[in-house]
């Protein structure tokens, strides 16, 4: 698929019966790449309980599970792999535990600099835009500058997080991001999965360049 696929992030917390069925909605509206199981207060315990029943759903869906955070529940939930921004050295335990049978991911960057180095330990993709902020109507200003300069430079995909419409979309596709990811614009929709048919419908306007 030549063009940027959805990353789909859940909300920080979040109960789990409710999430499995929104992700069923999701799922239903068209093509999801993967979802990030978010829980960045909650005991390795609890996230696994989560990951036990939405890692399958995600799977069925033909989309890579990823936890975030926790490598024991990743492994032991079965996901397909972890997000890690803790550190660069847990970022590199984590590509050395889980590669090449499963994905590691890292973001978090404050500098250009650090972007480098993290990618320089082999991860599958950077993370542009941070997970933890309140989400704006559209995406924030060094998520765009970030996304549209490692984009044009490096070969690791990149991921970059739109705000919470979908009016956001267009602008974040145009960085030539691999990914985009949304949050509250797909979990705060009364119709998730029409909501995911139109951000496919976005995205598929703006196909990547191709390469001779």
């Amino acid at each position: 698929m030549n063009r940027p696929r959805l990353f789909l992030v859940t909300p920080p917390a979040f109960d789990t019966a409710t999430l499995a069925d929104q992700l069923k909605q999701a799922f239903a509206g068209g093509d999801i790449a993967c979802v990030m199981i978010y829980m960045p207060d909650a005991s390795t315990k609890d996230i696994q309980a989560a990951a036990d029943v939405l890692v399958p759903i995600i799977q069925d869906g033909s989309a890579a599970a990823l936890v975030y955070g926790d490598t024991q529940a990743a492994g032991r939930s079965g996901a397909d792999g972890v997000h890690v921004d803790k550190s660069p050295e847990d970022v590199k335990l984590a590509v050395e535990s889980f590669q090449p049978d499963r994905v590691v991911g890292t973001g978090g960057t404050k500098t250009k600099h650090d972007a480098m180095e993290l990618a320089e330990t082999g991860v599958d993709y950077l993370f542009f835009g941070k997970l933890d902020l309140t989400e704006k109507e559209t995406a924030h200003d060094k998520t765009l500058s970030g996304a549209n300069w490692w984009a044009e430079l490096f070969e690791t995909p990149c991921v970059a997080l739109a705000g919470n419409t979908l009016d956001t979309l267009a602008e974040v596709a145009a960085t030539g991001a691999d990914f985009v990811a949304l949050k509250d614009a797909v979990w705060h929709s009364e119709d998730i999965a029409k909501t995911i048919s139109d951000a496919n419908t976005v995205l598929e306007a703006h196909p990547f360049p191709e390469v001779d």
